[in-house]
């Protein structure tokens, strides 16, 4: 166990490495540097701007700089607000993102995996059919068709929950968080539906449940020991690359509900070209997904008892 953690976290940081590099490639790769478009800064200034952040000096040393930084964990400080290092970014707007996707996931899993039990159990009935319809419906729509379809129905229309913006206390907070964590939700819940049912039809149909229907288990046993630890495998093994997707899909939903997440930032940043929020965040989330999968690698050990990780083939 031990030996295979050690290998997974040497894994983890070559990864983060080569995320970063290409990061730091692709940035210095377009055309054009952020102080281009400043074109009523006199020539001076704009070589002073450009010895401030390092932009003056080859790529090769720009790149050794910024990988000693990101070792110390300095993200840099934002050339379109210097006032403010990516730090300080990422401090104050991924708490408001991680309530938003944490809600999101929880609304996600919870529903994803009820919905799919009952569909499956309830195979080629009404409820299967409608729950099923719901499940195309969250795949067939994006998040940012969604939203605005509940700003005007559930917002403008019905008055239930406000249209956009932030609260200023956590009580008053929750109300705002709402539509966007049930449009963040959509994609993945449905992606769970389908998994989970699919899931249950094929663990109701093995052997081993058959046998301990047969030996006068209770139902519920059954069901709770057999069936749906089986089933819900395959949906902790997406549960990482989820997670990451509805922090990263809510990039366009805190734009349109103006929350103040890291999503406005990165959003921002693009169309300003500030190299070191887009660094930032790119890794911030890259280490995030990376994260997530080494732990659902170890969630595996303690869901499936066939699973012993570190162990060697044949023993």
């Amino acid at each position: 166990m031990a030996r295979y953690i050690g290998q997974r976290l040497i894994l983890l940081l070559v990864t983060l490495w080569l995320i970063s590099t290409v990061t730091f490639v692709l940035m210095h790769s377009i055309p054009g540097d952020p102080f281009s478009s400043e074109k009523k800064l006199p020539e001076q200034t704009l070589r002073a701007l450009e010895a401030k952040y390092n932009l003056d000096k080859p790529l090769p040393q720009q790149y050794v700089l910024y990988m000693k930084n990101l070792a110390t964990g300095d993200l840099g400080i934002s050339i379109k607000t210097p006032s403010r290092s990516v730090n300080e970014i990422l401090s104050a707007g991924f708490p408001v993102s991680a309530r938003l996707g944490l809600q999101a996931i929880v609304i996600a899993s919870f529903a994803g995996v009820i919905m799919g039990m009952i569909a499956a159990i309830r195979q080629n009935r009404p409820t299967d059919y409608i729950l099923m319809v719901v499940a195309v419906l969250g795949l067939s729509v994006p998040n940012f068709v969604l939203g605005p379809l509940m700003q005007k129905y559930l917002g403008l229309e019905w008055e239930i929950f406000p249209i956009a913006s932030w609260g200023d206390g956590f009580g008053s907070e929750f109300q705002y968080t709402v539509l966007p964590s049930i449009a963040l939700s959509f994609l993945p819940l449905a992606l769970v539906t389908r998994l989970m049912r699919s899931s249950m039809l094929d663990v109701l149909g093995q052997d081993y449940i058959r046998t301990a229907r047969a030996k006068g288990l209770p139902p519920l046993k059954v069901f709770s020991r057999h069936t749906l630890r089986n089933a819900i495998i395959p949906v902790v093994t997406i549960l990482g690359p989820i997670t990451i997707n509805i922090l990263t899909g809510s990039f366009v939903i805190e734009k349109i509900f103006s929350i103040p997440g890291i999503g406005k930032y990165f959003v921002d940043s693009i169309s300003n070209r500030d190299y070191s929020v887009i660094m930032g965040v790119t890794i911030f989330y890259s280490a995030l997904l990376v994260m997530m999968n080494f732990v659902v690698d170890l969630l595996y050990g303690l869901i499936d008892p066939r699973i012993k990780l570190g162990a060697k083939e044949g023993n």
